[in-house]
């Protein structure tokens, strides 16, 4: 091999990696007995708390609901369990049916007419969705609205980076997309998508149709970041004339789990169906005339020549697709509208209490949201945060850390999962935290 390459030796094969990290010294400690191992591995878990044991109001983008038991025992089968990408799919029909249901719930969820098998997560699956608007419409512009989760946009930039197209990001009013600005952005015909979450990272509903509109008489497409338990009490984006919808499927029975793995959902009108990365499920007939599920299209370079590819993403979260079908099976249509309403009665009204604490108060007033809001404290909102966390509270998401225009305002979620009494404590010991009221005319 070193003559092949016309080099000298080992040490010449690897002269591009930094001397720094060539043969590190690793710090291990002595090796461990099974016993001790397992004693070790309960000492660290025990440093743990389960999520149960707060008054959790985060969101962000990862959320706390509940998980029927029967996703938990379907996941758990070892024919599923310990299932990765089928190579050999169509000896996999249990598998395949699956993945075939949860590509139709998907698509019917979002209204669409196809789902693909799955991406990583909403953050790949927006990426991806964006990739694929570049090479149908053949334009190198993508415009993505500025109050896309921080991470989207990050992962959006640096996929659309790799394929010399350009990320545009579409300034906010009142803490959603400026209508005028987008109009703006797309009139000199050279943008390929626009990307809008709905509803958007600081929980506010966006005009939609509205952006949809502007996007297809710019000749361009419209890709939806949704939220899929919102899908089920506002239009869906496919009713709308959304192109795409990419969205996240951690919320359809799949545990916050630190943060991770969780699910990428991505769907597509027919039109597009030719260019949707990963890969689709199809059903048909075997030679007996009986029901029989196959890779119908896949379109990654594992399957087919590279220069032919849509994407060279390599798995489709098989076990968390799976969850997800599960769930929605579980939940259906009433499932998922029920825990909306819940969802959206709570966080109103622990808006409203929230907002009569002197000191405290929404943000974006005029803006409609479903489960999260932005709340604007007297204090350092991160401070805050800290503070109540060592009292058991979570009490929200810190935004300064994405806005510093927001250091002072929390991102509060509430789900179904959120009890009357946590609201009741959070609201107690924000009330501690208010700025003490000052009669008028009182000496300053």
């Amino acid at each position: 091999m070193l003559a092949a390459l016309e080099l000298g030796s080992i040490a010449d094969l690897f002269r591009d990696v930094p001397p720094g990290l060539r043969d590190p010294k690793l710090e291990l400690p002595p090796a461990l007995s099974e016993l001790e191992l397992i004693a070790e591995m309960r000492r660290l878990a025990g440093r743990n708390r389960a999520l149960s044991q707060w008054d959790c109001f985060l969101g962000a983008g990862v959320y706390s609901r509940f998980i029927p038991a029967i996703v938990r025992a379907t996941i758990g089968r070892p024919e599923f369990y310990t299932a990765y990408t089928p190579y050999q799919a169509e000896a996999s029909q249990g598998y395949l049916q699956s993945i075939f249901e949860f590509q139709s719930m998907v698509a019917e969820l979002f209204d669409l007419d196809v789902a693909n098998a799955s991406m990583y997560d909403v953050a790949t699956a927006t990426a991806e969705g964006a990739l694929l608007a570049t090479l149908h419409t053949g334009r190198p512009r993508v415009l993505a609205a500025a109050t896309l989760h921080p991470e989207v946009l990050a992962v959006l930039e640096t996929y659309i980076s790799g394929r010399g197209a350009q990320l545009v990001r579409l300034p906010s009013r009142d803490g959603v997309v400026d209508l005028e600005a987008a109009e703006h952005a797309l009139s000199d015909g050279e943008a390929a998508v626009v990307v809008v979450a709905q509803p958007n990272f600081l929980g506010l509903l966006e005009p939609v149709s509205e952006l949809v509109e502007l996007a297809h008489a710019a000749g361009a497409l419209a890709l939806v970041v949704a939220d899929p338990i919102a899908a089920a009490v506002v239009e869906p984006p496919g009713a709308l004339g959304a192109d795409l919808v990419a969205a996240d499927g951690q919320q359809l029975g799949i545990p916050p789990q630190l943060g991770g793995p969780t699910v990428g959902l991505l769907a597509c009108s027919g039109e597009l169906v030719r260019r949707i990365p990963g890969r689709l499920v199809g059903m048909t007939t075997d030679s007996r005339g009986g029901r029989a599920y196959c890779l119908t299209l896949q379109t990654r370079e594992q399957h087919i020549r590279r220069e032919r590819a849509t994407s060279n993403i390599c798995t489709n979260h098989a076990l968390m697709a799976l969850a997800a079908t599960a769930y929605l099976a579980k939940m259906g249509e009433a499932g998922l509208r029920g825990i909306a309403e819940i969802s959206y009665r709570r966080a109103h009204h622990l808006a409203g209490r929230l907002s009569d604490i002197p000191g405290f108060r929404i943000r974006f007033p005029g803006g409609d949201f479903l489960w999260e809001f932005v709340l604007e404290t007297p204090v350092d909102a991160e401070a805050l945060a800290l503070e109540l966390a060592s009292e058991g509270i979570l009490a929200g998401y810190p935004l300064g850390g994405t806005d510093p225009e927001l250091s002072q305002c929390l991102l509060v979620c509430t789900t179904e999962l959120t009890s009357p009494a946590a609201m009741d404590r959070l609201v107690a010991r924000l009330t501690k935290a208010a700025v003490p009221s000052v009669p008028v005319g009182a000496a300053g």
